[in-house]
């Protein structure tokens, strides 16, 4: 049965029934704003006359972007709570506080950070945020420490990884990352410009490459990851805030949470870096922007690397000798290069687009999003071979790939464009 949904009217009734939000808020003189505008749930900010505030999110029965006909099971918000108690433990600083869960309503409770900006938005905006991506892979690096083999007892990590699957949202993930945009499906959409290069993602030895990164989402449970981690999920302070010695970066919205490869949180990450790169370019953002963007995954792998580094001697087995410890970090270095691979992909093809490309012109956007399309393809192909950051996002890559596109393609888009027909 479906938990009773909120509303902006009912909100402040509620919280009067949970335990201790009257010393977090006053709620006599609390008002109420709807501000969620995610894809999936209700959120709302609750303020009262002495300015303080948290944030209420409430799972849906169903895709809140789609409408009732995808239902979608409310327990999701369970495997948020989850992710939140986690993130609580190994890294408070980096992640909104946690103010509980109320299993029965399907409620979060959590800190109100409406006041930061959320890094997408940052990012399209040529706004420079110093540390956000050393945040997200510090993040990460605790995360997948803290939750796995690497610092928990075996037979404690197997315990929470059975108390940890999220099939719904993990299906979701499936479909639409390693599946959807590499067969013909009815929530594909992209400009006809484009339609050459969609077509080439079908080419039988890409989609060898793509299996073999489906099995390994779906097969390698490594540690409790965020499962959709990107700059949409990442919350970056103002001056305000960084005046009075706020963390770079908090990472929210972690209803996708599940046991999975350490790669994956990074690589959706550093997709993101690759949608923030091709926007800079073809918009010409000031060059020392465009060069803090091209140092992101740098910044984001160097501090994941170097936290794991830190977190080594209170590993929970003496036989994870510091050899394995280098192998380790470069099988998640390969793992993600392919997913971001997959994931900028399906930004580009399949739902849930990404604002960073659908708010350019459609001149620019069809340039920037070949440019994501084919730079991906190599990220998937050539994962093994890619050896660091700093070969991931290289100067000019919109006008190479203008290049190498070249007036023939047009005339191949054209016989494409027909056979889509």
């Amino acid at each position: 049965m479906s938990a009773e949904v909120l509303d902006v009217t009912t909100v402040p009734a509620y919280l009067a029934t949970r335990p201790g939000v009257s010393d977090l808020i006053d709620l006599s003189t609390a008002t109420v704003q709807e501000v969620g505008d995610g894809n999936l749930n209700l959120v709302f900010v609750v303020r009262d006359a002495q300015g303080r505030s948290l944030v209420v999110k409430q799972s849906l029965p169903y895709v809140r972007m789609v409408g009732e006909s995808w239902p979608l099971s409310q327990d999701r918000i369970l495997a948020e709570g989850r992710g939140y108690v986690a993130a609580q433990s190994l890294s408070p600083e980096l992640t909104p506080a946690f103010h509980g869960l109320d299993a029965e309503r399907r409620v979060l409770v959590l800190e109100d950070l409406s006041s930061w900006t959320v890094w997408r938005r940052s990012l399209n905006d040529g706004v420079i945020d110093p540390g956000a991506g050393a945040a997200v892979g510090t993040y990460a690096a605790r995360i997948a420490f803290g939750t796995s083999v690497l610092g928990r007892r075996a037979e404690d990590v197997q315990e929470a990884a059975a108390g940890a699957a999220n099939p719904e949202l993990c299906r979701i993930t499936e479909d639409l990352v390693f599946t959807e945009p590499f067969i013909d499906h009815e929530q594909n959409a992209w400009d006809d410009e484009l339609t050459a290069d969609v077509l080439a993602l079908r080419d039988p030895a890409l989609l060898d490459e793509v299996a073999a990164l489906k099995f390994r989402f779906l097969t390698a449970g490594q540690a409790l990851i965020h499962g959709d981690l990107h700059s949409g999920s990442v919350f970056v302070p103002g001056a305000p805030q960084r005046a009075q010695g706020a963390p770079a970066a908090k990472v929210f919205d972690i209803e996708f949470a599940f046991y999975g490869p350490v790669g994956f949180d990074l690589g959706t990450s550093l997709a993101n870096h690759l949608f923030a790169h091709v926007r800079a370019e073809v918009l010409d953002r000031p060059a020392d922007f465009r060069t803090w963007v091209a140092g992101l995954p740098a910044e984001t792998w160097d501090a994941f690397v170097a936290e794991i580094g830190r977190l080594w001697p209170q590993r929970a087995d003496a036989s994870w000798t510091d050899g394995f410890r280098d192998a380790w970090i470069d099988a998640v270095w390969q793992d993600a290069v392919g997913f971001a691979g997959l994931e900028a992909i399906r930004r580009v093809v399949g739902l849930a687009k990404v604002s960073d490309l659908q708010t350019l012109g459609t001149d620019e956007r069809v340039r920037a999003a070949r440019a994501v399309l084919r730079t991906a393809r190599g990220w998937i192909t050539d994962r093994t071979r890619i050896t660091g950051p700093g070969e991931l996002l290289p100067s000019g890559l919109v006008g190479s790939v203008d290049a190498e596109h070249g007036p023939d393609a047009d005339a191949l888009r054209t016989q494409a464009v027909g056979a889509r027909a």
